[in-house]
Formats: structure tokens, sequence, C-alpha cells
């Protein structure tokens, strides 16, 4: 059956796209030129710069694709926090943090190669916004005051499911991405264990 020419454009972009993230994940941005681009995705250059004007639009892109994933309500994350898993079931947010890393690592390896080789200009205003989105969806989940309620006196609720994104989200970036499975000298279960308990009780003995 012949491609109408809107589905082989189509077609030629994703190739496009998925090309430059195995390269620009593995190699780096400039270690990666247009021409292994096209030859990845088994079009001509030409075909590359008729999608995309120059290769930091295609960097741009798939950056935009993971910043899209991450508001999606099937981001693995995301569907853990709508089920309840925070504040009471950490190890179940865990477990959506490593599914998260796992599905989309080639494009969290994008947020390294940024840092490493634009000072992290393109993710900045992602991460500058990230308490605005977790605000936001703490207070479509949770009635006015009732998670205050579930947690210690002070701690700010925005606060409290960042940090414990953050810890979760870069302990799996470090096992998958960097290949450290015991980087805490012993396996991810017992870990995780751990870090939900001092998450939840602190890590200081009771005051007498």
């Amino acid at each position: 059956m012949k491609l109408k020419q809107g589905e082989k454009s189509e077609r030629s972009r994703a190739a496009i796209l998925d090309a430059a993230l195995r390269l620009f994940s593995k190699q780096g941005y400039r270690g990666t030129s247009i021409r292994e681009i096209a030859e990845g995705a088994g079009i001509s250059t030409g075909n590359v710069y008729h999608h995309f004007p120059d290769k930091e639009a295609l960097f741009r892109t798939l950056l935009d694709q993971y910043w899209t994933a991450i508001d999606s309500p099937d981001f693995p994350f995301n569907r853990a926090l709508a089920a309840g898993a925070f504040p009471h079931d950490l190890e179940a947010l865990a477990r959506a943090a490593e599914e998260s890393v796992q599905a989309y690592r080639q494009h969290v390896a994008l947020i390294y190669v940024d840092v490493v080789e634009f000072d992290g200009t393109h993710i900045r205003k992602f991460y500058s916004e990230m308490s605005g989105r977790f605000a936001s969806f703490l207070r479509q989940k949770f009635s006015a005051g009732s998670l205050e309620d579930q947690l210690a006196p002070g701690v700010d609720p925005t606060t409290a499911v960042m940090l414990a994104s953050r810890i979760f989200l870069q302990y799996f970036a470090v096992e998958i991405l960097f290949g450290v499975p015991d980087q805490m000298g012993k396996g991810s279960s017992s870990v995780i264990g751990e870090i939900s308990g001092i998450l939840r009780s602190g890590m200081l003995r009771p005051a007498p």
C-alpha cells in the first residue's frame, strides 16, 4: 500500500527523531553530526533539514517530547501520584520512578547532555516551573488542608513531594543511566525501604 505524502513525511520525521535520540543520548550533542542522524534514520541529510532547520532544533524537540511525557497522566510517576502513593506508599512512588527512568532513559540522558554542553540552557525554564506544577497537582488531588494534616507540622506539601520525587528519580538515574546497581552498598529494594522510612520519620532519634 502506497503511503500518502503526509504519512511518509511523518514517518521520516519520527525516524529522524529516533535516530537523533539514540545518538545524542549515547555520544552527546557536539559528538553527533547531522550526517550521522540522517544515516541512522535511513534518509538524506537534505530530508533532515527539510524537517528541522538545524541540529539544535532537533535537540530541543527531543527535550520537548520528554516535557510533554512528564506532564502526561500516563507517565508512570504521575500514575503513582494520582493513585495515592504520596505521602504514605513511598515505596510505590519509588517503583514508579524506576519505571519512569527506564522507559525514558535516553531522554533523561539528554538532561545531562544539556547541563554539560549547554550549561543547562534548555532545561532551566522547565525546572524553574516545576514547583508550580507540583503545587497545582496537589491542589487538584487533595482538599484544602487535608494533606497538611497528614504531614509533620511545618512541612510544606509541595516541598515534601518534590523532595521524594527528586530522591527517587535521581537514585534510579544513577542506577540505570550510569550503570551503578548498588550505589549505596546494597540492593535497591533495601535502599528504597530505608529512604522511604527516613522520609516518613526523619533520621534522628526522637529527643527524650
